[in-house]
């Protein structure tokens, strides 16, 4: 898919993003931990980012990274990027749905192990903005093409919730990025509950091979491990030791799947080869904004 192009308005003027500038840094992020706010349009497919308003500017939303980014190591070691091949790409644009159900749990899949980015990553449904797509029309295609949801028209309203500056590899101790992504994260509220939902759960093997309902209560704790700078300590007395998710099995059928909540709240490790089933950081961001929107 063409990824729609990303502009930030900088001392009044538009500009491009190269491959290896960080979104956060341009728009004013230093070292302390955000998350920072930007005012944005989507203006012709073209979403336009400002530290300050803007005439046309609709919306003043949270921007973050985690503190290991590596496009904010890159500003303090540009030598680094001297030493990679050049590329003329920017940084693409994408859109993930945070959908909840009626009875306040959210939706989260497993990307399937044959991916070439982020394998085996708890994450929400989505991808790449196509050029002139709107931001909602490309969150509800992404549900249907990666789950085989269709919302019911006036069943369901949105907010947008906030951006995730991304990258894979997500640590320069993995190597060089390869792939640098501004995430908006969009809340669809369903008036459908979680058991209507999931009947029509039906998802695409070749990008998901699980699925599960977060509540609240697990919701925050696996958002308080967001900053990925430590590991976990011991999980609360109160929450769950597990919880259900329902898993693809070979022959293209389910079945159920008991996910410790400890695997839910494993911080990006150092190294690649250390990596393991997770929840991504930038998922664990979006649902503290989750838990937000709802006062909790």
């Amino acid at each position: 898919m063409a990824a729609a192009r990303l502009l930030l308005r900088l001392a009044g003027r538009l500009e491009s993003v190269s491959f290896t500038q960080s979104v956060c840094s341009l728009l004013g992020a230093r070292q302390e931990p955000g998350p920072w706010y930007t005012h944005c349009s989507l203006e012709r497919g073209q979403m336009v980012l400002s530290s300050t308003s803007f005439p046309g500017a609709s919306e003043r939303l949270p921007i973050q990274r985690p503190p290991f980014c590596p496009f904010g190591a890159l500003d303090q070691q540009p030598e680094i990027s001297r030493t990679e091949p050049l590329t003329n790409r920017g940084v693409e644009l994408g859109v993930a749905v945070i959908l909840q159900s009626s009875d306040q749990t959210v939706l989260l899949t497993r990307r399937a192990c044959t991916l070439r980015v982020s394998p085996n990553l708890w994450v929400p449904p989505g991808g790449h903005m196509e050029p002139d797509e709107e931001i909602l029309e490309c969150g509800l295609r992404e549900l249907w093409e990666e789950c085989g949801l269709q919302l019911p028209q006036n069943q369901f309203s949105s907010v947008l919730l906030g951006f995730w500056e991304s990258a894979y590899p997500p640590r320069l101790s993995w190597g060089f990025p390869k792939y640098h992504h501004l995430i908006l994260y969009v809340l669809v509220i369903s008036r459908e509950s979680q058991e209507q939902l999931q009947a029509r759960i039906r998802v695409n093997p070749n990008e998901v091979n699980a699925f599960m309902w977060l509540g609240p209560d697990v919701a925050g704790a696996v958002a308080a491990t967001e900053d990925g700078t430590k590991a976990p300590g011991l999980l609360s007395q109160d929450l769950p030791l597990s919880v259900c998710a329902t898993e693809l099995k070979d022959d293209g059928g389910t079945q159920p799947l008991v996910l410790p909540v400890s695997t839910l709240m494993r911080v990006t490790p150092v190294t690649a080869e250390e990596d393991k089933e997770r929840v991504s950081t930038g998922t664990k961001f979006a649902l503290k904004l989750w838990l937000q929107h709802l006062g909790r």
